[in-house]
């Protein structure tokens, strides 16, 4: 490992050379573990390495010592605390930031002269993003001051994070004020850039020189090197500018490569410019060149250079004397491979490389190259240029000590995919690497200010690798990043595992800190251990014959009960793990027995062959001893503190920890335990989450120790392991879903609608998701008298203007509609004692007939998930139909295209908008026309799919209906497309075929997007060691770019919403929502309003709701300079036309470990209206908080805060578990809940930490009028998950109103182009009606068997959520589904037959709602209840 023949070479090398003979010695003598030689390089001080002509001596003794308890860490059967980094960790006692997440001190960086000796003295500031220059200035600074008789140089520096802190940002304005030089690089975060312009700008002319390397424009603008500025920057005048945009237009360069290529390219131009006109230029450049060297002697360089030739003291002193010659700089290539002991510097190609590594390195090292793995790192160069590559060499080390081969590569910019395609392939073309690591964090083409991901994600895929990307800590150190309950920085968090998950990246693991005195990257032990583990696993996935291969299949069982094994959203469980265990085995998996039928799979897991027939224990495939698990599982005892001593009574039989599942050859389907606690009201209410329970923890101690599974499959969205507490990004190795899935690789089977919660599992799991498609949405339809009222409506319009028949039809309609429930949505039904429709006039018979047609048609079109997906299985023709009119629907303006309606609509002379507020209004006319639009749309995309349907009603192949032949033929006959002879024929004669064009193109694209799948093939990938495609997650009909499936998915930048289409949404339903309470309530305003943010409908919507909270406040949010949106602005009442209104916002866990930016930015704007000097009845966020303020005695600005959560690490109110489980007493238990684990205020004052504001949070929510939710997709709707009726705080704010007035509940739904904003009720009734009490829904979920059942009580038990949170639900939806489900003896044996668990849990429902108050029924209904109950306990039990 450590030998070198030469002398030459790499300070590293040089500076460690003593200890590798020694330990070379050592090896031949002592035949010492090679993990003992391992540890030298990274105890013996490589943290000082990059000093030149320092002598180095070590005794042998400590050498010993070090490497002894380095070796310590990797034995296997040593517990050992996750402390430094084999030592070197250097304590840093940073006092509490008090939530701030950087609180390094800048007196650090500062170095002052200890004497001047008559020499002038030049004061240099600098800020850069990144510490690693520290340690490199410093040391040029110090040399300067020792050896040079010309200057003196005092220096201070400011991690750019730091100008947060108002003292410091004090502090930078003195320094720069008396500075004669300032330096900046890479300032890319827009609110802080803002804050150095403002800074450096006013002492610009003062400032001798200033140098910006790449960061944004108006910081870049701020050059000035005599005459040379950049102050056209971004603008058409900039010669730079020019150049880098022709440069993007050749190769795609990023800012920073322009830059380095305008570094190449500039010198030799500028020589033959008069040198005065050249010389400032030439000088910046030389400033970049030697600022990219990075090393204390280019650095030195630059300073000399700068100071002798721009400041005016040192220019005077230096005339007469002789300058000094300022040294070439000393650059690395600009893309090399490095490795810390070669006795070159780098190698500019790989056959040098590997001659050096293959034939001397490895054979000392103890690697047998021919079968050893490769991983292949991604380093920055400029932690290689000053020397400051401690982590890296911990990480090579680790890796080495394991066996493995390592090629480490790095890039002078921040595009590293030259290197991969250059260094990561041998010279047949084929890649030398199983893993890669990137270790800068970066996405892998751009830096922090631009990306390619479609050529990131172009050139992995070729490579075809696991592809990790690392993060190293940048604005924390490692103490305050541990004590940190959120974790990483947020800024990290967007631009370093954000934007790497739109490469594709998995496993955003932290493996190293910074130190916070030098600044230097110290690696994290136990973080660099994992890391090489989890690479090693992923590389080992490539290499091992997969009949070998062992695959640990987990399923979910939530609620926990028999009856909900198989749990996840919209997915066929069983059918799918057939589908799974069918590929499996006919790629080569060793599958033992495993039954390729769904029921005999389901038997297989769900019952123990052993116990009583029915029996509710599952089938156990192992039982683990108490001695066993405390052995095997390091962190048990950590657990007792909730659980007490292991086995406790969860997943136990009293004396072993049990765990389920069943194995078939190498493939084990396993269930995983729950989280333990959904039937405790005391564990329910605390306000941070318990740990796993010992039997949980045993789930994944089998796992990986016992049946030593290659990889784990988690089966489906979703299970618990991801919501386990722990840091929200940026896992420790105390944090629990860290500890649960340790060096398992794990492939997660996520629905891709839902990005968030997969976003959660890939960051806090370590989870690389494979999406899956959700059924495609249909119309929901009519039925019994909703489908006899449209016959009505249809007879009535043929015959109204008949004075006999029309009145009496409009007396059934009125009648009907009373039958239906309707006369609770139709405001004026006319009631149907004395009404008589032949006493009515004409025109309001119609109105009457309007708005019952509207109401039922909104039934009708609801869009309705039918049935559940089988993973592998691609829509039918008849699928894709429903999911491609959803889509034709839409206007999509950023790709110039119309809406299919809209298109059809102008077409009769009607704008569609028109159309939707008529229809909206029940106006007969425009319910009428927008029906035929609905259906002329529906033939339009038939008549698409249908060219291209095969004899089994699938699509295999799209046929182009756009191809040259067919439109030759078709313009020399005239002959309309077939989807436009469609439309006409639907009475629309005059449709614009021209017109049409762009829609048809798009839904052709569409088409072969939803009938394209890859999902069994994405799980193989991940199985088999290979780089999966990423995609983004979310709604397919708003972004068909989510399909097809089977990709690794992503959620978005953070950074890029609210979108302006976003913000042009949101304003429009802000503007209906105001207009509906100011209509009922005779003009007024709200004074306040309670929200709920989600995670994935703001990535669905690309930030509609988070816009809604900023305009009801009158905020706006302000892009940057390069399209990011990190700040708001108050937009003037005059402006507003109205009053702010205040807002109280509740986002769930996810969006705030998604969004924890956006969170700054909503607590930024209400923050700025709490201070506006404006007239309270015009900014009731200020009349509120000047209240509160008082009431609480804290300052105005602190009363403003409005942004609550959970506290990190935990997630939801817990209501939806207690709900589920019947583990409440009252009312009272959920609202308390929702208070203790809500109330976690954001204050992006301290930005650090989610704090407990309990009185804050019920200050706020006391005067709140109205609570405001989103629906956004149709495929997730209130009724269909808990988490909406979990987040709603309409009972918790009727409790703490001095009034205990009710708050009216509202909802937007912006699931079709027709937004609409409807009360609670209204959108319980409608979900009702269109899945619950619908045959289509229900009997679509029956044909899926056991599954389905549980689905039909899910929602059953949900709507009864709404009645405990809310009180929203009418008695009749209680009413109908007990006649669908109970009285109907067909149906309900039907039920009970299905999945007996999930009937007696719908029968225990029924019962809940009458016994809490939300049912009133007749005595006979109870009767028969409870006999049910009794019979089904029978059935279940086997009696």
């Amino acid at each position: 490992f450590f030998f070198s023949r030469s002398g030459r070479g790499h300070r590293v090398a040089n500076c460690v050379r003593p200890f590798l003979s020694l330990f070379y010695k050592f090896n031949l003598s002592f035949k010492m573990n090679f993990k003992l030689a391992a540890a030298a390089l990274l105890t013996v001080g490589v943290a000082s390495a990059w000093q030149s002509n320092v002598p180095f001596f070590v005794s042998t003794k400590n050498i010993q010592r070090s490497a002894v308890l380095t070796n310590a860490l990797y034995s296997k059967n040593v517990q050992h605390k996750p402390s430094s980094s084999l030592q070197m960790v250097v304590t840093d006692p940073t006092s509490t930031s008090g939530g701030m997440f950087t609180a390094s001190n800048v007196e650090n960086r500062r170095i002052v002269p200890e004497e001047l000796r008559d020499r002038p003295k030049m004061k240099v500031v600098y800020v850069v993003l990144e510490s690693q220059y520290q340690s490199s200035m410093t040391a040029a600074v110090k040399r300067i001051n020792a050896g040079s008789e010309n200057m003196a140089v005092e220096s201070v520096g400011y991690l750019l994070e730091e100008l947060r802190n108002d003292e410091t940002f004090e502090q930078f304005k003195k320094d720069v004020a008396d500075a004669n030089v300032f330096i900046g690089s890479l300032i890319f975060v827009q609110e802080l850039a803002e804050k150095v312009v403002e800074v450096v700008q006013p002492n610009r002319n003062n400032l001798d020189a200033v140098l910006v390397f790449p960061s944004m424009p108006e910081v870049m603008r701020l050059n000035k090197v005599g005459n040379f500025t950049m102050k056209n920057l971004g603008q058409s005048k900039s010669v730079i500018a020019d150049f880098m945009k022709k440069k993007k237009q050749e190769d795609g360069s990023s800012f920073e490569e322009g830059m380095l290529k305008l570094l190449r390219t500039l010198p030799k131009v500028l020589k033959f410019l008069p040198s005065d006109k050249a010389a400032d230029a030439r000088t910046f450049m030389m400033s970049f060149q030697y600022w990219l060297g990075g090393s204390p002697e280019n650095l030195e360089s630059l300073l000399m250079m700068v100071g002798q030739d721009y400041v005016g003291p040192v220019k005077e002193s230096m005339k007469g004397k002789e300058r000094v010659v300022a040294e070439e700089p000393v650059l690395l290539p600009d893309k090399a491979i490095w490795h810390p002991v070669a006795p070159e510097i780098v190698f500019e190609n790989n056959k040098s490389y590997f001659e050096w590594y293959d034939k001397e390195f490895c054979p000392v090292a103890g690697i047998d190259p021919k079968t050893a793995p490769t991983v292949g790192l991604v380093l920055q160069k400029s932690h290689i240029n000053t020397k400051d590559d401690t982590h890296y060499v911990s990480l090579i080390s680790e890796l080495e000590s394991r066996g493995a081969r390592v090629v480490s590569i790095y890039s002078g910019g921040l595009d590293f995919s030259g290197p991969v395609e250059e260094y990561f392939y041998d010279a047949a073309g084929r890649p030398v690497v199983d893993t890669v690591i990137n270790l800068t964090g970066f996405a892998l083409v751009g830096g922090p200010a631009s990306q390619d991901h479609k050529k990131a994600a172009s050139v992995l895929k070729r490579l075809n690798r696991p592809y990790m990307c690392a993060v190293p800590l940048v604005f924390q150190s490692f103490e305050e990043w541990q004590a940190s309950e959120l974790g990483l920085h947020p800024i990290q968090v967007a631009l370093q595992v954000s934007l790497p998950e739109i490469d594709g990246a998995i496993e955003p693991i932290i493996y190293a800190g910074r130190e916070g005195a030098t600044g230097r990257s110290v690696p994290l032990a136990d973080r660099v251990n994992l890391l090489a583990d989890r690479a090693m696993k992923w590389a080992n996935l490539r290499a091992k014959p997969v009949q070998d291969k062992k695959i640990a299949i987990t399923i979910f069982s939530f609620p926990p009960d028999k009856g909900n094994v198989g749990t996840a959203a919209y997915l066929d469980v069983f059918d799918s793990i057939k589908a799974v265990l069918k590929q499996l085995k006919s790629e080569g998996y060793d599958v033992g027995d495993a039954p390729m039928d769904k029921e005999a799979i389901m038997e297989s897991v769900l019952n123990d062959p052993e116990a009583k027939i029915s029996s509710p224990e599952l089938n156990v495939a192992y039982r683990m001893s108490t001695d066993e698990y405390y052995e095997l599982t390091p962190y048990a005892t950590d657990l007792e503190e909730n659980w007490g001593p292991a086995p406790g009574n969860l997943n136990s039989d009293g004396a072993n920890l049990v765990v389920y599942g069943k194995q078939f050859g190498n493939v084990f389907i396993g269930v995983q335990p729950s989280f333990g606690y959904e039937g405790d009201p005391m564990r329910l209410l605390f306000a941070k989450s318990a740990s796993p329970h010992h039997g949980f923890a045993a789930y994944y101690t089998y796992l990986e120790k016992i049946f030593q599974a290659d990889a784990v499959l988690h089966f489906g969205t979703h299970g618990s392991l991801e919501f386990m507490p722990g840091k929200q990004v940026g896992m420790s190795g105390t944090c629990y879903p860290d500890r649960l899935i340790n060096s398992l690789p794990s492939a997660y089977l996520y629905a891709a609608n839902n990005p968030s919660e997969a976003t959660i599992a890939k960051r806090r799991s370590y989870s690389a998701t494979v999406s899956y498609l959700t059924p495609p949405a249909e119309n929901a339809g009519l039925y019994k008298g909703l489908k006899e009222l449209k016959e009505l409506i249809s007879s009535y319009q043929g015959l109204r203007e008949n004075e006999g028949r029309g009145p009496a039809i409009v007396n059934s309609i009125v009648s009907t509609a009373w039958t239906c429930n309707l006369d609770k949505d139709i405001e004026d039904l006319p009631d149907l004692d004395g009404y008589d429709a032949v006493n009515d006039t004409p025109e309001r018979r119609d109105d009457i007939v309007g708005k019952v047609y509207a109401e039922i048609m909104q039934i009708e079109s609801r869009l309705l998930p039918c049935g559940l997906h089988t993973v592998g299985v691609p829509p039918t023709a008849e699928e894709a139909i429903a999911t491609l009119v959803n889509i034709a629907q839409l206007d999509r303006p950023e790709d110039e295209i119309e809406g299919l309606p809209r298109v059809i609509a102008a077409s009769v002379g009607r704008d569609i908008n028109e159309v939707y507020r008529g229809n909206n209004m029940g106006v007969l006319g425009d319910v009428d026309l927008n029906t035929k639009i609905v259906d002329a749309s529906r033939a339009a995309v038939r008549a698409l799919v249908k060219q291209s349907t095969n004899s089994e009603g699938r699509v295999k192949e799209v046929k182009n209906m756009f191809d040259e032949m067919g439109s030759f033929f078709g313009g020399l006959t005239g002959a309309k497309k077939p989807w436009t002879q469609a439309i006409i024929d639907s009475g629309f004669p005059d449709v614009n075929e021209e017109r049409l064009a762009p829609v048809f193109g798009y839904l052709e694209f569409c088409l072969k997007q939803v009938v394209a799948n890859n999902e069994l093939g994405g799980i193989m990938e991940l199985l088999n060691g290979e780089f999966l495609m990423p995609a983004p997650g979310g709604d397919p009909i708003r972004n068909p770019d989510v399909l097809p499936t089977g990709r690794n998915m992503h959620a978005l930048d953070p950074s890029a919403i609210p979108t302006t289409a976003a913000v042009e949404v949101s304003q429009d339903v802000v503007r209906k929502l105001l207009e509906k309470l100011s209509d009922e309530n005779d003009g007024a305003y709200p004074e306040s309003i309670a929200f709920t943010l989600w995670g994935t409908d703001n990535i669905k919507t690309y930030g509609e709701s988070l816009a809604q909270v900023l305009a009801l406040v009158g905020v706006r949010p302000v892009a940057d300079s390069i399209g990011r949106v990190n700040k708001v602005e108050l937009i003037p009442l005059n402006e507003l036309g109205r009053p702010r209104i205040d807002v109280v916002v509740s986002c769930s866990g996810v969006f705030r470990d998604l969004f924890i930016n956006q969170m700054n930015l909503m607590d930024r704007g209400i923050k700025m209206a709490a201070e506006a000097d404006e007239p309270l009845e015009m900014n009731f966020v200020r009349k509120h908080a000047i209240e509160q303020a008082e009431e609480l005695n804290v300052s105005v600005r602190e009363a403003a805060a409005r942004v609550f959560s959970n506290s990190a690490g935990s997630y939801s109110a817990n209501v939806g578990l207690a709900i589920e489980n019947g583990g409440w007493e009252d009312e009272s238990q959920l609202q308390d809940q929702f208070l203790t684990r809500k109330g976690f205020a954001f204050n992006a004052d301290k930005p650090g930490m989610m704090e407990q504001q309990a009185d804050l949070f019920k200050a706020a929510l006391k005067n709140v009028d109205v609570t405001f939710q989103n629906l956004d997709s149709s495929e997730i709707s209130i009724t269909d998950v808990s988490h909406y009726y979990d987040s709603d705080p309409t009972k918790v704010v009727q409790g703490l109103r001095d009034d205990k007035k009710k708050p009216m509940s509202l909802m937007a739904d912006t699931t079709t182009a027709n937004a609409q904003v409807r009360t609670l009720s209204e959108t319980v009734r409608l979900d009702a009606r269109t899945k619950l009490l619908n045959p289509k829904f229900y009997e679509g979920m029956l044909s899926t068997g056991y599954e389905g059942v549980r689905e039909i009580q899910k929602r059953l038990r949900n709507t009864m959520g709404w009645s405990a949170t809310a009180g929203e639900v009418d008695n009749f939806v209680f009413e109908d589904a007990n006649s669908v489900f109970i009285e109907d003896v067909e149906m309900q044996q039907r039920l009970l037959d299905t999945n007996p668990n999930a009937f007696r849990d719908m029968v225990t429902t029924f019962l809940e709602a009458n016994g809490r108050g939300y049912w009133e029924t007749t005595d006979e209904n109870i009767e028969r209840l409870q006999e049910l109950y009794a019979e089904v306990e029978d059935r279940i039990e086997g009696i």
